[in-house]
């Protein structure tokens, strides 16, 4: 039995090799229209920082690019890196989205960097610092209450509008944080699975309910490469192993082109440390698929997925993600 639960995409805005930004955000907007029409249920970017593989680096403007470009489904940071920015700036940029896409534009806040030491001091960051991601949280959370009369400082557009706030988090201090605060979780278990199940058991054990959410929601990443067979799947997947040893090795590029029997290249480490950061992969096709994804909704318990896939080739990339959608399907009527 099957349990049906949302399920969203995260897209990274893969810049593959031989290819550019700008093709990278029009496949961007591409994908978004397909998987709104497939019913996915929000559609997420993330900002990193020199990565030439990922072309959502302003990821505000990225995401007004796709909202534009599509009516109804929910777009959304996952996430900025607010560490990166003056809160109120975040609030501006957001209010703006949600202003001309009203009840559509999620916030999901994270504190790392997105980007190498080099990166962040160009930004101005003091790696340094004092960790005020607890208050900065607070100070943008307030710019999108009702402005009070007199007040001397407002986000416009910002103020009053309806953005869901979410805590990002690859480790148990997300956890705590959003718990603390009353509100939703999101787990970066599709590339950094090592504290899931801590992560998630604090998060609920210590939830206090807020004015923005009652009761604990969860959500997961999880890389789904779906394809007409099985061994195709896993040619595709190549591509997301080459690079994650890329940037491991400190060689960031573009998306890497699948390579045939990849896997038996490999030496042991390298080899585990792919299995210890891809741990949450569903690779496959139509029935491998389904059996993953019921298991890890059922091992995990996850009230939403966000389902990542860096997949070179854009139709297939288009397919995955049309192979998953019916398998979601089915996954809930059984």
């Amino acid at each position: 039995m099957g349990r049906m639960i949302p399920i969203s995409v995260l897209d990274l805005a893969p810049v593959p090799e031989g290819s550019d930004a700008g093709q990278a955000l029009r496949n961007s907007l591409d994908l978004a229209r397909h998987a709104e029409a497939l019913g996915y249920a929000r559609y997420w970017m993330a900002e990193h920082h020199n990565m030439p593989g990922i072309a959502s680096a302003a990821t505000a403007v990225a995401l007004a690019h796709v909202a534009a470009g599509t009516r109804s489904i929910r777009i959304g940071a996952g996430g900025v890196m607010l560490p990166n920015h003056a809160p109120l700036l975040i609030a501006e940029q957001f209010g703006t989205l949600a202003a001309l896409h009203p009840g559509r534009v999620d916030l999901g806040l994270g504190r790392a960097p997105g980007s190498d030491q080099v990166a962040a001091h160009a930004m101005r960051r003091s790696l340094s610092q004092d960790d005020d991601f607890p208050q900065d949280v607070m100070e943008l959370m307030s710019y999108f209450r009702p402005a009070m009369p007199g007040q001397a400082l407002q986000a416009v557009p910002g103020a009053g509008l309806d953005v869901p706030v979410w805590i990002l988090g690859s480790s148990t201090y997300g956890a705590q944080l959003a718990a603390a605060f009353g509100l939703p979780y999101a787990f970066a278990s599709h590339f950094a699975p090592a504290q899931l199940r801590e992560a998630m058991t604090i998060y609920r054990a210590q939830f206090r309910p807020s004015e923005r959410l009652a009761k604990p929601l969860v959500m997961l990443g999880l890389n789904v490469f779906a394809a007409e067979t099985d061994a195709e799947a896993r040619l595709l997947f190549s591509s997301l192993q080459q690079a994650f040893i890329n940037l491991r090795t400190g060689r960031p590029g573009k998306l890497p082109p699948p390579v045939e029997g990849f896997e038996a290249l490999l030496d042991p480490r390298a080899r585990m440390m792919l299995e210890s950061s891809l741990a949450c992969a569903v690779v496959g096709g139509p029935e491998t698929v389904r059996r993953g994804l019921e298991a890890f909704i059922e091992s995990t318990g996850a009230d939403e997925l966000m389902v990542t896939a860096q997949i070179f080739d854009h139709t297939a990339r288009k397919r995955s993600f049309e192979i998953l959608a019916d398998v979601h399907a089915m996954v809930g009527a059984a």
